[in-house]
């Protein structure tokens, strides 16, 4: 298995208006194929290609007694392997 280095990392605190508001100005900066992620002095730029894996995840977790639920969203992609296309049949 290959090594996972995080180049950028948050978790805070928001209410759902705000985390909507976020993901929109997020969907459209995609758009644009370059995202620029800012927290304090930390920054990095992302260049996103047009072919990408989407992944959505529900999870369930009991935690303390408690149920913790988390919906992840999760965009991937190979560094120059922008040629990828839909799963077709043969």
């Amino acid at each position: 298995m290959g090594k996972e280095t995080i180049l950028f990392k948050s978790e805070e605190p928001r209410d759902i208006q705000n985390v909507s508001a976020f993901l929109h100005e997020l969907a459209d900066k995609l758009a644009g194929n370059k995202v620029v992620l800012r927290q304090g002095a930390q920054e990095i730029e992302v260049d996103v290609p047009n072919n990408v894996v989407l992944e959505l995840k529900v999870e369930e977790e009991d935690k303390k007694g408690k149920t913790q639920r988390s919906l992840e969203i999760e965009i991937e992609w190979y560094e120059g392997d922008e040629a990828q296309g839909p799963v077709t049949l043969a």
